[in-house]
C-alpha cells in the first residue's frame, strides 16, 4: 500500500503520504485516525474496507514507517465532515435519536463498531500492532449531558475488541466534567494563544497525577464558503508547543498536515448552516498537498530542540511534482433538465432521504394554476441551495446561507410547470444539526391576495454525485445555456503527471470529476477557488474531466495551476450585522442590568434580580479592561425560568456596531458558534470603532431569560476584554 491515498481522512499529529517516507521531518511519532462510520457503511448493512478505506493497511503502513496509532472510531466524529460521521440512512428513522440511548442507532453503532475491531483489534500494542489508544464518542460535552451513553458507547468499544489499550474521551476545558467517566482518561481541545494554565487547572485539581494532553491543539482552522480564509498566527502556535514541552504536556497538531474534503464529504456549522469548503488546509504546517509551508519551518526548528541527546531530525522528504495543465475547453453538454431519470411521484414535499437518497440533488416538479396576478412561493425549507424555475426558465435562487425561503412569482398560464432543483451541501456535522436532512423538507406554498395554497402532486428526480451517474449523460456539442444545469465534458492530454490546482474562477457551483475521481465542490463565492488535484490520480496520456455546474460558466475553459488560490471572496463574504447607515438608538431604553465581567479567561454567569420574558437580547460594552477601543465575545448563553441554558438553535445576530470580517472571520454570530476558539471581535483593521459596542441577537421566539453566561475569548492579555457592560431585553425588535 506504498501510494495510499485515504479521502482527506481527518488525522492531525501527520496525514498518511502518497510515497510514504517515514518520516514529516518534524520527529512526530504518533497518527491520530478518525473512522467514519458514513465512509464504510455508505449503505445500511453494506460495509467497506477496501481500496482508499482500508484502514488495517492504513496502520500496518504506518507501523512499518515506525509510526503509533491512536484511534477514534466515533461512532460521531464531527471532524468537518458531512454528518460527523454519521451515514444519512439513519435519518430515513423520522423519530430517530442520535447520539443517544435510542435502540436502533444503538444497534447500528454496535454492528458499526464490531466492524472496525475486526479490521483493527488485533493491532493493538498488546497483539504486537502500534494502536496505542482507542477514543469514546467525541466532544460529547458541547452536545449534551448524557453519562450513561458515554458509558454504553464505552462498553460497545471494549466488545468491539478495544480492551487491551487506554480509553479515552476528549472535550474543552469547560465542559470536560459534564460526562466525564472514572475509568476512561481525560484529554482537552483546545487552539494556539489558549491560556495554558486555566485550559489544564481544573482536570489538575481532580486529577492531580494524571497524564495532561492536548488531543487537538489547533493549528489553524477551517474555512466556509463565502466567508474569509482562516489562518492563526505561527508565532502563538510555536509558543503553545513550546510552553506544553516544557511542562511536560502531550499535544496533538491539529492539523499537522492539512487535507482536502473529496468528493461530498465536506460537512456544515451550526447552528447557522455554513457549510465548510472542499479545502481543508486548514493553515496547517504541511498544506494540503503536502509542500512545507513558513509556518512548518518554525514548528521544525522549535522541535529540534527537544530531541533526545545525541539525534537530530531527519532529512525533510523531497517535495512531490507540481505541474499546469494548459486550458482544458469544453464542447461537450449534457444538460440536466434534458438527462432526467425516472421520476418517482409524491402527493406531499419530502425530504430527499425519503427517496433513498443521501447526496447529490433533487428535483421537484408539479404544475400551476393559472395566474395573473403577483403572487409568492414560499418553501419551507430548502436545504440547501435551490433554484426555481417556471416552464425552464430560471425566476430565482434560494440560498440557505443568507435564509432564503420566498420568492415573487411572475404570472403564469395555467398548468405551467414548475421545477425547484435543490442541492444537497454538506449535512450539519455539529450540535443538534446533525438532524439535517437534505430537499425540501417540509412544504412548498403560493401566497396571493386568495390565501395561501400548499402544491401538491409532485414528481421527483434524484440526481446522485457518483462518477457512474455523471459519465452515462447524454452528451452533446453545444453552447452553454445561462442559467442552466449541466454536466461539460473533455479530455487532455500529458506528458508528465503531478499535483496540479484547476482553476474554478470561470465556473458558478458544482463538482469536478477528473478520471472518475470526484475532487468535490467549487462556488464561485469562495474563499477557496481552485480544487486540488492529485498527481496520483492523473495519467500520461488521455485524461477525462467532467463538470458539474448546477448554474452555468462564464467561460467552458479550466486550467491547471501551481498553486492553490484560498482565498478570493466574490461578492458573498462574511455577512456583516449592520447595515449601511443603520445605528442603534438606545435613548429611552432602560437596562435590565449593569455590571462588570472579571478579568482574565474562563466562563462567567450572570444572574438578573428576577425573570425577563423577552425575545430580543442586547448585550452593550462600556470599556475594555486593557484600555482599548475593542471588544471581543467567543460565546454567549442564556439561561431559563430553571437556570438552564436555553436552545441556540434559532439564534440570529441582527445588529453588530462593528464586526472584523476583513483580515479574519471575527463577525457577530460567532458568539452562538459552539466554537470556543472563535470570536466576535469589532474592526481592527480599517477603521476603529469606538465604544459602546452592541450586540443584538433575536432569540425565534419568546422566551424567559433570568441570567445569562458569558465567555471571553481564551487567550491571556488579549485585546477586547469587556469590563463594564449593560443589558437589555425587548420583546419587540430595538430601534434601528
Amino acid at each position: 500500500m506504498e501510494n495510499l491515498l485515504l479521502l482527506r481522512q481527518r488525522n492531525f499529529i501527520i496525514l498518511v503520504f502518497r510515497k510514504p517516507t517515514g518520516n514529516t521531518g518534524l520527529k512526530m511519532n504518533s497518527i491520530c485516525l478518525y473512522i467514519f462510520w458514513n465512509l464504510h457503511e455508505p449503505e445500511e448493512g453494506k460495509f467497506d474496507f477496501s481500496g482508499n478505506k482500508d484502514v488495517a493497511s492504513f496502520c500496518r503502513l504506518a507501523q512499518k514507517h515506525g509510526m503509533y496509532i491512536i484511534i477514534r472510531p466515533g461512532p460521531y466524529v464531527c471532524a468537518e465532515w458531512e454528518m460527523g460521521g454519521l451515514p444519512w440512512w439513519l435519518l430515513k428513522k423520522k423519530d430517530i435519536r442520535l447520539r443517544e440511548q435510542d435502540p436502533y442507532f444503538m444497534e447500528r453503532t454496535r454492528i458499526f463498531m464490531n466492524e472496525v475491531g475486526k479490521q483493527l483489534a488485533d493491532m493493538q500494542l498488546s497483539e504486537g500492532g502500534n494502536i496505542i489508544m482507542v477514543q469514546v464518542e467525541n466532544e460529547y460535552g458541547a452536545y449534551g449531558i448524557d453519562k450513561p451513553y458515554i458509558s454504553a458507547i464505552r462498553d460497545i468499544v471494549k466488545e468491539a475488541g478495544f480492551s487491551n489499550v487506554p480509553l479515552f474521551q476528549c472535550d474543552w476545558n469547560s465542559n470536560f466534567e459534564n460526562n466525564a467517566l472514572d475509568d476512561l482518561l481525560w484529554t482537552i481541545n483546545f487552539g494556539t494563544g489558549a491560556n495554558m494554565e486555566e485550559q489544564f487547572r481544573r482536570l489538575t485539581e481532580l486529577r492531580p497525577e494524571t497524564p495532561l494532553m492536548c488531543s487537538e491543539f489547533w493549528s489553524g482552522w477551517f474555512d466556509h464558503w463565502g466567508a474569509k480564509h482562516e489562518t492563526r498566527s505561527t508565532t502563538e502556535l510555536v509558543e503553545g508547543m513550546k510552553e506544553m514541552l516544557d511542562k511536560n504536556i502531550s499535544f496533538s497538531l491539529y492539523m499537522t498536515h492539512g487535507g482536502t474534503s473529496f468528493g461530498h464529504w465536506a460537512g456544515a456549522n451550526f447552528p447557522n448552516f455554513s457549510p465548510t469548503c472542499t479545502s481543508y488546509d486548514y493553515d496547517a504546517p504541511i498544506s494540503e498537498s503536502g509542500l512545507v509551508t513558513p509556518k512548518y519551518y518554525e514548528v521544525r526548528e522549535l522541535l529540534s530542540q527537544y530531541l533526545p541527546q545525541g539525534t537530530e531530525l531527519p532529512e525533510m522528504p523531497a517535495p512531490l511534482p507540481v505541474i499546469s495543465i494548459p486550458d482544458i475547453t469544453f464542447q461537450e453538454i449534457a444538460f440536466v433538465f434534458e438527462n432526467l431519470p425516472e421520476p418517482k411521484e409524491s402527493e406531499t414535499i419530502q425530504p430527499m432521504e425519503f427517496f433513498d437518497q443521501g447526496w447529490g440533488s433533487i428535483l421537484y416538479r408539479t404544475t400551476l394554476a393559472a395566474s395573473d396576478v403577483q403572487q409568492h412561493i414560499k418553501i419551507t425549507e430548502a436545504h440547501d441551495w435551490a433554484q426555481v424555475f417556471i416552464d425552464g426558465e430560471r425566476i430565482g435562487v434560494l440560498n440557505r446561507l443568507k435564509g432564503e425561503a420566498s420568492l415573487v412569482l411572475p404570472p403564469v398560464r395555467e398548468g405551467a410547470i414548475l421545477d425547484i432543483l435543490v442541492e444537497a451541501m454538506g449535512r450539519m456535522n455539529f450540535g443538534k444539526g446533525i438532524y439535517d436532512r437534505k430537499g425540501i423538507t417540509e412544504k412548498v406554498e403560493i401566497i396571493n391576495k386568495e390565501g395561501t395554497t400548499e402544491l401538491k402532486n409532485w414528481k421527483v428526480y434524484s440526481i446522485p454525485v457518483e462518477y457512474s451517474f455523471a459519465e452515462n449523460q447524454e452528451y452533446r456539442k453545444a453552447k452553454v445555456r445561462k442559467n442552466q444545469s449541466a454536466w461539460y465534458r473533455a479530455t487532455f492530454i500529458l506528458n508528465e503527471t503531478g499535483d496540479t490546482f484547476l482553476d474554478m474562477r470561470n465556473w458558478k457551483k458544482g463538482m469536478v470529476y477528473v478520471n472518475g475521481y470526484n475532487l468535490g465542490r467549487f462556488w464561485e463565492i469562495g474563499p477557496q477557488q481552485t480544487l486540488y488535484l492529485p498527481g496520483c490520480w492523473l495519467r500520461k496520456g488521455e485524461n477525462e474531466i467532467i463538470v458539474l455546474d448546477l448554474d452555468s460558466p462564464s467561460n467552458p475553459v479550466i486550467q491547471g495551476i501551481k498553486e492553490p488560490i484560498l482565498d478570493m471572496q466574490r461578492g458573498h463574504g462574511a455577512y456583516k450585522h449592520r447595515k449601511p447607515n443603520e445605528s442603534l438608538d438606545l435613548s429611552g431604553e432602560v437596562p435590565v442590568y449593569t455590571g462588570r465581567f472579571k478579568p482574565g479567561n474562563g466562563w462567567q454567569k450572570v444572574i438578573f434580580k428576577k425573570a425577563h420574558e423577552t425575545r430580543y437580547f442586547c448585550l452593550e460594552a462600556l470599556n475594555s479592561y486593557s484600555n482599548d477601543e475593542f471588544a471581543a465575545i467567543a460565546e454567549l448563553k442564556l439561561l431559563d425560568k430553571n437556570g438552564q441554558r436555553l436552545s441556540r438553535q434559532h439564534w440570529k445576530v441582527i445588529y453588530a456596531d462593528s464586526e472584523e470580517a476583513d483580515e479574519a472571520n471575527n463577525i457577530a454570530s460567532n458568539v452562538f458558534d459552539l466554537q470556543e476558539s472563535t470570536i466576535w471581535h469589532t474592526a481592527w483593521s480599517g477603521n476603529k470603532d469606538p465604544f459602546p459596542h452592541q450586540i443584538i441577537i433575536d432569540l425565534g421566539e419568546d422566551k424567559t431569560v433570568t441570567g445569562f453566561e458569558y465567555l471571553p475569548r481564551m487567550e491571556a492579555d488579549k485585546a477586547g476584554m469587556i469590563k463594564d457592560y449593560k443589558i437589555y431585553i425587548k420583546l419587540i425588535p430595538f430601534n434601528l
